[in-house]
C-alpha cells in the first residue's frame, strides 16, 4: 500500500518544513524590547548560532545532512535546555529526519512535538495524521492505529483517515473491527448511488471470511460482482450459492448457463459437463457450443475432449435438420413439455424470436412438471436474445428456498451490470 507512504512524505514536506523559524530570535535581541513588554521564548544566541533557521535552509537544500547532524547534535549539548529549545531542536529534527529519510529521528520528534503544547490546531492535526502514517509504514500498526483514532478524536476532519484506518485493523488482524468500520463505507456508497471502492470490497469480504461470517462475506461478492464482474468473483459467487444446504442440484444445468454468459472462460471441466449435460438434455446444439467455446479458449484439447465434440458436432447437425419435423408433435402434446423443449433448442440456435415464442406457448399449455425450469428457460431465452427487460420481469417473477431466489437474483445481477447489455448482442449474434 506505498499510497500512504507517498501521502506521509508530501504532508510531512508541506506541513513541517522550518515554519518555526519567525520564532528563532536571538536573547539579545528580546533584550532590546521595552521592559513592560512580556518576554518571548527565545533561544541562546550561541544555539541560535547553531539553528539559524536560514543556513538550516540553505543546508537542508544542498542535503548536507550530516553537517546538519552535527549542528542539532551540538545544540542537544547544552545544560539546562528550556522547553522552547528542546520544541525547537526537535521540530529540526523532524525536519531533517523526514527530509533525509531517517524515519526513527523523525517519529521521535513528531511526538515530542505533538506533546509540547506549541502547536496551531492545524500543525496538530497535520502532524499526528503524520506520526500516524509513519507508524502504518513501519508495519506497526496499533501504533498506527492510536494516532489515527486521536485524529479522529481531535481533528474537525476524522475521515481523512478512515481509509489508512481501515488498513490499519486488517493488517493488524483486527478483522472485527475492519469490517465494522467498513461497512459504513459500503452503505454510503450505495445510499449516493456509487459504485464502493474494489478494495474496500475485498477487505470486507477477505475479514468476513476469517470472521466466518458467510452473509457480510456474500454481500461483499454480490457488490463485487455487481460493479466489478470478473471471472473468480463470479465462481466464487456461484460456487458458494451451490454450497448451501438448501440448494437443489436441478438448477445446475442453468448456473452452467449462466457462468456460460458471465464469465470470459470457463474451467475446463465445467465445459465438459455443460456439452454432457446438454446432450442428456436434447440439445445437441449448446453441447457443440460449449466444447466449441472451450477448445477456442485452448481449455480443451484432448482425446476424450475431441471425441465429445465430434459426438456434440453430429447430434446438432442431425438436430438442424429435423428440428422443424418437432413441431407439430409438440402442439399436439397433452402438456407444454415438448413446446418448452423445442423452444430451447431453438434458442440455442440462436432463433430467439420463434424459441421464445413456443417456449411462452409450453408454458401457456401447463401441465409441466417443473415449471418453474420453463421460466427460467424463458428468462434465459430473453437474456439471450438482448431483451434485457423481459428477461428481468421472468427472474422477478421466480422465487423458491431451494436455490432458485438466488439464481434468479443473480441473474438479474447479471443483467444489471454494465457489460451485460454489450455481451447479450454479442451472444445474439
Amino acid at each position: 500500500m506505498s499510497q500512504f507512504r507517498l501521502a506521509r512524505i508530501s504532508l510531512l514536506l508541506a506541513a513541517i518544513g522550518l515554519n518555526a523559524a519567525p520564532a528563532l530570535v536571538s536573547s539579545a535581541h528580546a533584550q532590546a524590547k521595552p521592559a513592560a513588554e512580556a518576554p518571548k521564548e527565545t533561544l541562546r544566541p550561541d544555539m541560535f548560532k547553531l539553528l539559524d533557521p536560514k543556513q538550516f535552509q540553505e543546508l537542508m537544500a544542498a542535503k548536507k545532512y550530516a553537517e546538519l547532524q552535527e549542528r542539532i547534535t551540538a545544540a542537544e549539548a547544552f545544560p539546562n535546555r528550556t522547553p522552547y529549545e528542546e520544541y525547537v531542536i526537535n521540530r529540526m529534527k523532524l525536519a531533517l529526519g523526514s527530509s533525509s529519510g531517517n524515519d526513527a529521528m523523525a517519529m521521535a520528534a513528531l511526538e515530542f512535538v505533538i506533546g509540547s503544547g506549541r502547536l496551531t490546531p492545524t500543525e496538530q492535526s497535520d502532524f499526528t495524521q503524520a506520526l500516524g502514517n509513519y507508524h502504518y509504514n513501519a508495519k506497526n500498526y496499533p501504533k498506527a492505529i492510536e494516532w489515527m483514532k486521536r485524529y479522529q478524536k481531535e481533528s474537525p476532519t476524522p475521515l481523512k483517515v478512515r481509509n489508512s484506518l481501515i488498513r490499519a485493523y486488517y493488517l493488524s488482524g483486527d478483522y472485527a473491527s475492519t469490517k465494522t468500520e467498513l461497512l459504513p463505507v459500503i452503505a454510503e456508497a450505495d445510499k449516493a448511488g456509487k459504485a464502493p471502492e474494489m478494495e474496500d470490497l475485498r477487505l470486507l469480504g477477505s475479514s468476513a471470511a476469517k470472521l466466518k461470517d458467510d452473509a457480510t462475506y456474500i454481500m461483499a461478492m454480490e457488490r463485487l460482482v455487481t460493479y466489478y464482474p470478473s471471472d473468480d468473483f463470479w465462481t466464487d459467487l456461484l460456487n458458494r450459492m451451490q454450497r448451501k444446504t438448501t440448494w437443489n442440484d436441478r438448477f445446475r444445468h442453468d448456473v452452467l448457463r449462466l457462468e456460460d454468459m458471465a464469465l470470459k472462460t470457463m474451467a475446463p471441466e465445467e465445459y465438459v459437463e455443460f456439452a454432457e449435460r446438454s446432450l442428456q438434455a436434447g440439445f445437441p446444439t449448446e453441447a457443440k457450443k460449449a466444447m466449441d467455446q472451450g477448445f477456442a479458449a485452448g481449455v480443451l484439447s484432448n482425446a476424450s475432449h475431441k471425441k465429445l465434440r465430434d459426438q456434440a458436432n453430429k447430434q446438432a447437425a442431425d438436430d438442424a435438420k429435423n428440428i422443424s419435423k418437432g413441431e407439430a408433435s409438440a402442439a399436439k402434446s397433452k402438456d407444454g413439455t415438448g413446446l418448452v423443449n423445442l423452444g430451447w433448442a431453438y434458442v440455442t440456435m440462436d432463433q430467439f424470436d420463434k424459441g421464445i415464442g413456443f417456449i411462452e406457448q409450453g408454458i401457456a399449455k401447463g401441465g409441466l412438471k417443473k415449471a418453474d425450469e420453463a421460466k427460467v428457460k424463458l428468462g434465459i431465452a430473453h437474456a439471450k436474445a438482448g431483451k434485457k427487460a423481459e428477461a428481468i420481469k421472468v427472474f422477478e417473477g421466480l422465487k423458491g428456498n431451494d436455490g432458485l431466489t438466488d439464481l434468479s437474483k443473480y441473474w438479474i445481477m447479471f443483467l444489471n451490470a454494465p457489460a451485460a447489455t454489450a455481451a447479450a448482442p454479442a451472444a445474439a449474434q
